[in-house]
């Protein structure tokens, strides 16, 4: 069992066919449904043959039971304390060249406050999957902290440069240190910004080129192994929203190799989700 904790969102993917012609029409694909990174991973796990609990704060307006629905019609398990309003919302617009900008508004999903979280819902908990963003804004943060002592493993995905500079780089890197993750995942802005953590796996998705695994033994002392994985084959890249949702899903069950296949089929679609 995977457990991931953090945001279930209202997922608005722009596909823009164009540069943005501002105060008139511009035009793309778009697709709606649920997103947010702790959901992607879950949704993403059980896809490729896990199971997979989601554990966040949500709201019971129309949004959030569509999106509640949604997640448990993949076969996730949800959990989590509900409110009457305030789901999220998060739009990705992808322009022609590859480039993606991502509006956020995270709802209640920051609210989680430690004194709500339940042990029932951590248990059979074999990893627990948390999202930098899940660890820059309180009371989340310490909800994240205090569920990680509870499970006999850990992983986070730094998620954003942007997430960590607002927080503070040092900030973070000691929340990590005190989180004590397995496993890192960043992309390459991520890993230069954040530096190396020694924790005992750090994994930088290198996008089309793969990705680059190192393995510690016993912190700074020294490296026990690490490779480059290149990237699957694919077709056309369609979208990369959640690529990197997708190989932490596949590397948490069963390592590199099935992390960039679920990569592949990820980008090969619209959306993050499976």
């Amino acid at each position: 069992m995977i457990c991931t904790l953090g945001d279930l969102l209202l997922d608005v993917i722009v596909r823009l066919e164009g540069p943005i012609a501002e105060d008139t029409d511009t035009y793309g694909r778009t697709r709606v449904g649920a997103g947010g990174q702790a959901a992607n991973v879950a949704a993403w796990v059980v896809a490729l043959g896990g199971r997979a609990r989601f554990l966040g704060k949500r709201a019971r307006d129309p949004a959030g039971r569509l999106l509640a629905e949604e997640l448990a019609g993949r076969g996730v398990e949800l959990a989590g304390p509900e409110v009457e309003s305030g789901t999220g919302t998060v739009v990705s617009v992808a322009t022609p060249n590859g480039a993606r900008t991502m509006l956020s508004d995270r709802g209640v999903s920051t609210e989680f406050a430690p004194e709500e979280l339940e042990a029932a819902w951590l248990d059979g908990c074999e990893w627990l999957h948390v999202p930098g963003y899940s660890l820059v804004r309180s009371p989340l943060r310490e909800t994240a902290l205090a569920a990680a002592e509870s499970v006999p493993r850990v992983s986070v995905d730094l998620s954003s440069t942007a997430a960590i500079e607002e927080y503070g780089v040092d900030s973070f890197r000691e929340t990590l240190a005190e989180l004590k993750p397995v496993v890192v995942f960043a992309n390459e802005a991520e890993s230069d910004l954040v530096g190396i953590l020694h924790t005992r796996t750090e994994v930088v998705k290198l996008g089309a080129k793969g990705a680059f695994v190192r393995n510690w033994s016993g912190g700074p002392t020294g490296v026990t192994d690490a490779a480059t994985y290149p990237a699957a084959a694919t077709g056309d890249v369609v979208d990369t929203t959640g690529a990197g949702d997708a190989f932490a899903a596949g590397f948490l069950l069963s390592g590199p190799d099935l992390a960039v296949e679920a990569a592949a089929r990820c980008v090969a679609k619209m959306g993050a989700m499976p």
